[in-house]
């Protein structure tokens, strides 16, 4: 997965319309979170996920993009990204991750966010806090005049030094009126290498972290991935504008949070 494009610097009124997509998937993303729970399709969550976003008014991004047969990516447990909706039930004890992205006035939103159903075992809570957290370390790396490899080793550092492994062949991106645009932005690396961050540049950050190997396989189908040894794998994503001091994130997990305890329900 990697993106040929020049890199696009956007505009302050470019990146609040970027914000309004942003937000408008992390929104979609709590509405879908609260309907997952043990006996529920996965089907039936795409089905929610679609009318939503197009109820407020945007386009689902991922519907047809390159092909790809569903409005969210839905990936349960060991299947890494990209993940079909299919009639397969949710279980007590699942993890799922869901993959959203909006269209709306041109530009485009991606965040996901890997949700517990029901009550899930403690190895899974520590990968999915583990995952999320180190997200938030790359994210807070992702500052004008840092590079991508600083933002790339310090997701790799967290999750490793927790145990997991950082799955190599899938990355992040820059976005805007693309959906997939130069930077990627892999999930590790070393500091002070790969593309220099500069003010305009809008990424989405995702690391997919692996409870066993890194290693993954591609189904036949041609879009979903899946852990090479079928242990579970997380997925969280946010987008953000390089400026000067401090990452501006312009998608979040408020709506999903809510002062609530994360991976239980």
């Amino acid at each position: 997965m990697f993106f040929e494009y020049m890199i696009k610097l956007k505009t302050r009124e470019e990146i609040e319309i970027l914000r309004e997509n942003a937000l408008l998937v992390s929104r979609t993303l709590a509405e879908v979170g609260k309907r997952v729970a043990p006996g529920v399709t996965t089907m039936e969550l795409n089905k929610f996920a679609d009318s939503y976003i197009r109820e407020n008014g945007a386009i689902p991004a991922f519907l047809g993009y390159n092909g790809f047969p569903y409005s969210v990516c839905i990936s349960v447990n060991d299947v890494v990204v990209h993940g079909f909706a299919s009639d397969y039930r949710l279980k007590e004890g699942d993890i799922v991750s869901i993959d959203c992205g909006t269209y709306s006035k041109g530009f485009y939103g991606d965040s996901a966010y890997t949700f517990p159903v029901g009550e899930i075992s403690e190895e899974d809570k520590k990968l999915l806090e583990v995952t999320r957290e180190s997200l938030y370390r790359g994210v807070s790396r992702a500052v004008s005049g840092n590079r991508v490899g600083d933002v790339s080793h310090a997701v790799q550092d967290y999750a490793e030094s927790n145990g997991f492994s950082v799955v190599r062949e899938m990355v992040g991106h820059g976005i805007g009126k693309r959906l997939h645009e130069s930077p990627d932005v892999p999930n590790y690396g070393i500091r002070g290498t790969g593309k220099k961050l500069e003010e305009g540049m809008v990424i989405c950050i995702e690391p997919m972290i692996n409870a066993g190997t890194k290693s993954i396989v591609m189904h036949p189908d041609g879009w979903t991935v899946s852990t090479a040894d079928k242990k579970k794998s997380a997925h969280f994503e946010l987008m953000v504008a390089i400026q000067k001091g401090e990452p501006e994130v312009l998608s979040t997990f408020e709506y999903i949070e809510n002062g609530k305890n994360r991976f239980r329900n």
